[in-house]
């Protein structure tokens, strides 16, 4: 008789205990952030945006680990898949919370001033594609594209547990489905980030994205099952070598996003051309670059360095400092990417971009913790399931 693995009681319990004050915790940030909305705008939204970026990028990056895993047949993606598909239906909760930021769109993009747009010769040619109305459509897009994935490969998995012939449909839409994510990915990400530099421009803008998601998600999904193995029926099931595994593909993604960053610097660099340079002089010529060399050693050179050892990627404990290293740098990283655009001259720093963080945090993990109990915490019907219960025991 194949077991369960539902969330026990005593488990489903606790998930509850943190669920309720999670997100009383995040709406009472959020309505004090709001009063300091009123007094500080700029800041608001842009401490906003970097959030959104975060949470979105959390939700639509997980989706992507799926259909990956699904195309792939791993065992390390039998274990990730309910929590990455917890996290990808969140994806309705982070609709509610793009609207506040159309109120916000003059203060973060320059397209988005006529005043400004009439003074400057580039906002005038990008602007019949670069205007809110095509903005907010295109953001409707994305969300289309990404709930439909999301809606199909959930439910789908959910009802491979009773036919386990459901997985060939599962393969046969994440082929297509990890094509649209990287071109929803890279639009999304011109639109909501690069924009916010008014003679930027990037063709690696849209890969640095997808290789940051990566390590986002691969970081959350491997602290997730560290937590959820101190119990059971998952403590019987993590076995170091999956820890193993998922630190092997968390260290691609770093090696990823280093490749990509150090690309872009070396193309902009060589071609030290008046359109690509913007970028790079606040954050390399002033105190941002301290920001900028703290990415290069804490995003990349350190975890690069630990995770080549194997004894690391195997204990719960070491593992998780190093995916709590990189869930912070993954902010730090937004922060230089969206403040130095309204602060050039040299680092600043609100109380805001503390406590807007930490609003959509609260919200953002009680949604997701709901999502995570409705299930069983394997995929009973997966194919590989022995193969991954029996995944580094023989």
């Amino acid at each position: 008789m194949t077991p369960s693995y539902a969330i026990p009681a005593e488990m489903d319990h606790q998930v509850s205990r943190w669920q309720v004050p999670a997100l009383i915790v995040g709406i009472v940030l959020l309505a004090i952030s709001g009063i300091g909305a009123i007094f500080r705008p700029g800041d608001f939204f842009r401490s906003y945006l970097m959030s959104f970026l975060f949470w979105t990028g959390l939700a639509v990056g997980s989706l992507a680990v799926v259909m990956l895993q699904h195309l792939t047949g791993g065992a390390w993606g039998v274990v990730t898949r309910r929590p990455l598909e917890s996290a990808s239906r969140t994806l309705p909760v982070l609709v509610l919370l793009f609207i506040p930021m159309l109120a916000g769109l003059p203060y973060l993009y320059d397209w988005a001033r006529p005043d400004v747009v009439r003074q400057t010769q580039v906002l005038q040619h990008r602007a019949p594609y670069m205007n809110a109305p095509m903005f907010i459509l295109r953001t409707a897009a994305y969300f289309v594209i990404w709930g439909a994935l999301a809606f199909f490969l959930n439910r789908w998995s959910i009802q491979e547990d009773q036919d386990s012939s459901h997985f060939k449909r599962l393969a046969r839409l994440s082929a297509p489905g990890l094509i649209l994510y990287v071109f929803t990915v890279t639009f999304a990400s011109i639109d909501w980030a690069e924009s916010l530099e008014t003679h930027w421009f990037s063709t690696m803008w849209g890969f640095l994205f997808v290789a940051s998601q990566g390590i986002t998600v691969m970081s959350f999904v491997i602290l997730c099952l560290v937590l959820l193995a101190r119990r059971e029926p998952m403590a019987s099931v993590i076995t170091p070598k999956h820890l193993h595994d998922l630190g092997k593909l968390l260290l691609m993604f770093v090696m990823l996003w280093a490749y990509f960053a150090f690309s872009q610097l070396l193309i902009v660099w060589s071609g030290n051309l008046t359109d690509e340079i913007p970028f790079y002089l606040p954050r390399l010529g002033t105190t941002w670059g301290w920001v900028g060399g703290a990415l290069i050693v804490f995003q990349f050179i350190v975890p690069f360095v630990l995770l080549l050892s194997r004894d690391l990627k195997r204990s719960p404990a070491a593992l998780s400092v190093v995916v709590l290293l990189l869930i912070f740098m993954r902010w730090v990283d937004l922060f230089w990417v969206v403040m130095p655009s309204a602060h050039p001259g040299g680092v600043y720093f609100s109380w805001l971009d503390v406590s807007v963080p930490l609003a959509f945090t609260g919200i953002w993990i009680s949604v997701f913790l709901g999502r995570l109990k409705k299930y069983p915490l394997l995929p009973l019907g997966a194919p590989n399931l022995e193969q991954a219960l029996n995944h580094g025991r023989s």
